[in-house]
This record gives structure tokens, C-alpha cells and sequence, in this order.
């Protein structure tokens, strides 16, 4: 059965997807790469594993959509705003979930409303978007409006079954699931498809660091995730010098290499070995101060997302102690 879907998703390669006069831009306002990144795609795997359109791991079993991840909470409590990928006619709108993390206690109570906030948009010759996660009370249209590419619909939020703020966007060409990155589905894992419905192409990234920064102890995952863990200066008698790095798409195998660097040189150096693939994770090193004082002055850290001997990603931070 999950074959024979996963066949009518993927069949679509003459017509209108091949004359590509359907197209999208992402639906999210922010500088893909910079302050925002897309952290899962479309699975492709027809069994219980999950795989993208690149054969690696950025999907879940049955995910039928792009997730376009802020870096925290706090941009999301700023305001980052949610756009129509394409124009069309607004339908289906729903508004006034509360904006939490799914945990095992509030899991039952999401059921059949795991989109949360959000909305479809429907355009022509059977093409549909369908937008989830919204902020609660941000949809700024209403069923019936028309609409044109680009324009603002609400705001990134947590709304309904997620663990971290995000837009989620699903292509559908008369109601069968459509991978933007892969339309046509002839993309393998040899030969990545040049296909796509993205206006301008996005660029595909395996993983990558979401923030790294500084703490006088390991700060606590939720203090992370929220983007309230960095310190920007510290006391000369802080108790220790930490450094974190926060990342996505991580895969067993992969390596973090953590660095912090001072007025006096290096102060430490680590690769930590990651056993375990994961949508996100995070992981410090330390050291603990052994003077009265650190010496006063600017210290970076660094964080290096590694696989394979290639950089996948890396961040740089910086905390002053004085």
C-alpha cells in the first residue's frame, strides 16, 4: 500500500509539471541559510524508514511536506512572517490553537489537529498549498480571499504537533502529494534530479549549525531551543567557560568539533563523536576556572558540524569577560 501511494505522489512527470507553469516561492519571510533553514522534506521512503529526494535522513516516517525551521523561539515570539507560495484562492482555515511543544500529555489531545494553525490555498489547474503551525491569532486572511504570491497569510508558530517553531508547507497536484524539490520524481540517490517548483532554486543542506554561544555552566536544552542560553559577558570569576553548539540534521557517525579560543590562545579543543541520528541536538565542552580570574578580555567559540572529513556546517560566537 505505502508503495503503490507513494507511486501515484511521484507519477506526474508530463504535463503540467513538465511545462512548469506552476511555481513557488518559499513561504516563509526570511534569509534562508541566515536566520532561518529547511530541516525536513518530503519522505520518499515507501516503507516504515523515512528519506528525502537526496537519500539522506532529513524526513520522518510519512512526512508529506517542507518544514521551514526559525533557529528559536524568541524569533518566533519577534515575528516572522508566513506567505503565499503562489497565488490562488484561500479555503480551510483554522486559528486559536495555543502555541506549545507536543509532549506525551498534550499528544492525545492533537489528535486529528496535528497541522494546527493554518491554512490551503487553492490555485489553478488543480494545484493546492496547505500552510501549518501558525502563531495563534496571526491568519490575516479569511476563506474566500484571493491572494497573490508573496503576500502575508500570518506568523510562524508552534501550533499543533511540532517540537520546534516552523512553517510547514504541503504541494499537492489534485490532492496527490508533491515534492517541490523533485516534481517529477526521477530523482535517485546517484543522480539528484535538476527539476524543481521553487522560482529560484534552494539550495539542498545535509545538516548544519543552528547557534552556538557561551554559559558559565551547560545550559539546559529548553533554554537553548528558546535562543535565551547565550551570554554575551560574563564575570572574571565566572565558575566555568562553556561553549554549546545546537544543530539540525545530525547522523551517527557525524562529529562536533567545539572550540574556544582567548586572550591567552587556546583555552579548549574537543570532537565529540555523534551516535545517533537526529532531527536536533545539542552538545557543550567546558573548563572550569582554576585562577581567582579568567583573564578579562573577548573569547570565541566555535562550532563545526563534520561528516565525512567535509564541514557541514560551523557558527561563530563571542562573550566577553571583564
Amino acid at each position: 500500500m505505502r508503495a503503490a501511494l507513494a507511486a501515484l505522489m511521484f507519477s506526474l512527470a508530463a504535463g503540467p509539471l513538465a511545462a512548469r507553469d506552476f511555481l513557488l516561492v518559499p513561504p516563509i519571510d526570511c534569509n534562508l541559510g541566515t536566520d532561518c533553514f529547511v530541516q525536513q522534506y518530503v519522505d520518499r521512503d515507501p516503507t516504515d524508514g523515512a528519506r528525502d529526494f537526496r537519500c539522506q535522513s532529513l524526513s520522518y516516517d510519512g512526512h508529506k511536506g517542507t518544514d521551514f525551521a526559525l533557529r528559536s523561539r524568541a524569533q518566533m515570539e519577534q515575528g516572522v512572517d508566513v506567505v503565499a507560495a503562489a497565488s490562488g484562492t484561500v479555503r480551510a482555515i483554522r486559528d486559536g490553537m495555543a502555541d506549545q511543544l507536543v509532549t506525551s500529555e498534550n499528544r492525545a489531545a492533537l489528535a486529528g489537529r496535528d497541522c494546527g494553525n493554518g491554512l490551503v490555498i487553492d490555485h489553478a489547474d488543480g494545484w493546492s498549498t496547505q500552510y501549518c503551525h501558525f502563531k495563534r491569532g496571526s491568519v490575516q486572511v479569511r476563506s474566500g480571499d484571493k491572494v497573490t504570491s508573496g503576500d502575508v497569510l500570518g506568523q510562524v508558530g508552534l501550533s499543533g504537533r511540532t517540537q520546534f517553531p516552523h512553517v510547514h508547507i504541503t504541494v499537492r497536484k489534485d490532492d496527490a502529494v508533491i515534492d517541490p524539490f523533485d516534481p517529477t520524481g526521477t530523482s535517485t540517490c546517484a543522480v539528484p534530479s535538476a527539476e524543481t517548483l521553487w522560482q529560484t532554486p534552494i539550495a539542498y543542506q545535509p545538516g548544519g549549525v543552528i547557534a552556538t554561544g557561551f554559559a558559565d555552566a551547560v545550559p539546559e536544552y529548553d533554554t537553548i531551543k528558546a535562543g535565551q542560553a547565550h551570554r554575551a559577558e560574563l564575570p572574571a570569576d565566572a565558575p566555568a567557560l562553556v561553549v554549546f553548539g545546537y544543530i539540525f540534521g545530525a547522523r551517527a557517525g557525524d562529529t562536533l568539533h567545539l572550540r574556544i579560543t582567548g586572550p591567552d590562545g587556546e583555552v579548549i579543543d574537543r570532537a565529540v563523536d555523534l551516535d545517533r541520528t537526529q532531527a536536533q541536538l545539542f552538545r557543550a565542552i567546558g573548563k572550569r576556572r582554576r585562577d581567582a580570574h579568567w583573564p578579562v578580555g573577548i573569547y570565541e567559540g566555535t562550532a563545526t558540524l563534520i561528516r565525512r572529513a567535509e564541514i557541514i556546517g560551523t557558527q561563530r560566537n563571542v562573550v566577553e569577560i571583564r
